[in-house]
This record gives structure tokens, C-alpha cells and sequence, in this order.
């Protein structure tokens, strides 16, 4: 569905001002209220896993809260963004970057490009998201950070989740989520 361009940039930095203020604060869960109630939210885990809420509420509490918990003091600086008013989407290359140094004193950041995917419904919510970056440089910065002992408690707890043998909240073998990752409202 097409939107003015002029309403999808004021969308987007609305985003851009909330995306900030959950950085500072350590906590993204106020930015579900940027999603419609029935919203859904995912990405791909690699070859065998994927992730996906549906709806509002699920979007605040696993996408939000439990898979972004340990990251706070992250930041997520969005390098890029384009807007196709035809279709009413909106497409952001951001960055993922720690927040301790590496002992050499250089960042870590996941290599690698992730980026947001959005539909808009108007009303200033998005209806869709789907999330892309780089599952093996991902991994690899969380091994480098681990073995450098630069884990923040919260971000010990999320590996020690992750590493489970039991599925967590919201992650599928890929192709069983409740809506596919192509599925489009």
C-alpha cells in the first residue's frame, strides 16, 4: 500500500529518535508500541533455526526483552536507510557494536552488514519486520568476547540461554514458525 514519502520519513525518524533512546536506557521494549497488534517480527537463525513474534505483545516481550536482553549499552546505528513510498517500506542497514572494548581498545562489532526490513500501516506503527545479518560473525564477535572474559552478566546469561539444547521463546526449526519469514500481511 503506498504512503506519502513525507509521512514513511517521519516514520522512520521516530524510529531512528526511539531505536536511540532505547540504547541509552538499555531497553527496547518501549519500541513495541511502534508495531500494530498484530505485527510480526523475525529473522534467520542459519540453516536448521528461525525466530519470529507475532504480535504486539510478543514483539515487547521476546523480540524486545528476552532476545535483546544482555545486549543493553549496545548500540545499533543506522548506517542507511531508504523509504519506497509505492509499497509503503522502508529498508535500514544498521551496525552492531559492544559495549566494552576490546582490550586493544578498538570496538568489537559483529562484522559483516545487519539490517530491518519494515512495512508500514500507518497510524506511525509498522506491521511487518524482518531482521537480516550475519548469523557465523555474530557467533564469532560472542566466542572473541567470551574468551576475552568481556561479557556483561546479562550478556552471559543470554549465550548461557542460547546454548541450550531446548528451543527458546519464539525460535522454530526453520520453516515451523506460525508465519513464514516471507509471509506478508
Amino acid at each position: 500500500m503506498a504512503y506519502p514519502y513525507e509521512e514513511l520519513a517521519e516514520m522512520v525518524q521516530r524510529w531512528l529518535e526511539a531505536n536511540s533512546r532505547a540504547e541509552e536506557h538499555g531497553d527496547w521494549r518501549p519500541m513495541a508500541e511502534m508495531y500494530t497488534e498484530d505485527a510480526t517480527y523475525g529473522w534467520n537463525l542459519g540453516p536448521n533455526e528461525e525466530f519470529m513474534a507475532v504480535g504486539r505483545q510478543q514483539i515487547r516481550d521476546v523480540a524486545l526483552g528476552l532476545e535483546m536482553g544482555g545486549l543493553d549499552g549496545w548500540q545499533y546505528p543506522y548506517q542507511k536507510v531508504l523509504i519506497d513510498p509505492e509499497q509503503g517500506e522502508v529498508v535500514g542497514f544498521w551496525r552492531q557494536i559492544a559495549d566494552v572494548p576490546r582490550p586493544d581498545g578498538s570496538a568489537y562489532e559483529v562484522a559483516g552488514i545487519g539490517g530491518s526490513w519494515f512495512r508500514y500501516a500507518g497510524n506511525w506503527q509498522w506491521s511487518w519486520q524482518r531482521d537480516f545479518f550475519d548469523v557465523g560473525n555474530a557467533t564469532a564477535l560472542f566466542v572473541e568476547m567470551i574468551r576475552a572474559s568481556s561479557l556483561s552478566d546479562g550478556m552471559r546469561r543470554r549465550v548461557e540461554r542460547a546454548s541450550s539444547a531446548d528451543l527458546q521463546p519464539g525460535h522454530y526449526r526453520s520453516g515451523q514458525s506460525p508465519v513464514g519469514l516471507w509471509a506478508l500481511p
